[in-house]
Parts: C-alpha cells; sequence; structure tokens
C-alpha cells in the first residue's frame, strides 16, 4: 500500500465517523479486507502479530477483534476516543507494521470506518 493510500485511509477514516454500538470507549475503528481465501490464515497471523503491540503502545486503544466473513476480513479496534482512532491510522505501528505485512494479501483497497458511541 503506498504512502498516498495509506492519507486517504486516514482521511476516510477522519471523514467517515457514524454513531454505532454502545462501547465503554467510545470508538470503533473497522478496517475490511478483500482478501483470497486461501490468504486468509496469512492475513490472521499478522493481526495475531500485532494485537498486543496495538493493546499496549497504542494511544486509546481497548480492543481489537477479527472477523471472518465468507466476502471478507474486518478487524474491530475499540479506542477511548475518535480521536485517538483517527491517529492510529497514521501510526507507525500502522503504517509501516501492519500494512506492510498486509499490502500482498490484498485484492483490493481496505474500507476504513471509524464509529463513534453516544
Amino acid at each position: 500500500m503506498s504512502q498516498s493510500l495509506t492519507k486517504r485511509l486516514a482521511l476516510s477514516a477522519a471523514l467517515l465517523a457514524l454513531p454505532l454500538w454502545a462501547h465503554a470507549g467510545g470508538a470503533y475503528l473497522e478496517i475490511t479486507l478483500k482478501v483470497d481465501p486461501k490468504d486468509r490464515p496469512a492475513a490472521g497471523a499478522v493481526y495475531t502479530k500485532y494485537r498486543q503491540p496495538f493493546l499496549d503502545q497504542i494511544p486509546g486503544a481497548t480492543s481489537k477483534e477479527l472477523l471472518m466473513r465468507d466476502e471478507d476480513v474486518q478487524v474491530l479496534h475499540g479506542f477511548k476516543t475518535k480521536e485517538e482512532a483517527t491517529a492510529y491510522l497514521g501510526s507507525d505501528l500502522f503504517t509501516h507494521d501492519v500494512v506492510s505485512e498486509l499490502k500482498p494479501l490484498l485484492k483490493a483497497d481496505p474500507e476504513v470506518r471509524i464509529y463513534t458511541t453516544n
């Protein structure tokens, strides 16, 4: 994924803030990935590798869940605030580590949404 795509993801996330679930934190970052079924184990390994560093190092991070569906893979990140969710998209952990490992597995640009709770 190019730097311009990473910047577009961050901008999209900032623009797509919609209310959704009640959550003790206050925001969710949802990233939907188009990954071939044969590449899903590799995508799951990236999730597993970076789950704990995400929870330990990213300000405001409260949870991270992997959701596998027939049509795609979703990663749902919990945050205390919408601003912290948006900031994660520009973090080194996301842009240099997660994105670089997922890039070869993606069939299309990821869909990024941020949801806030009331």
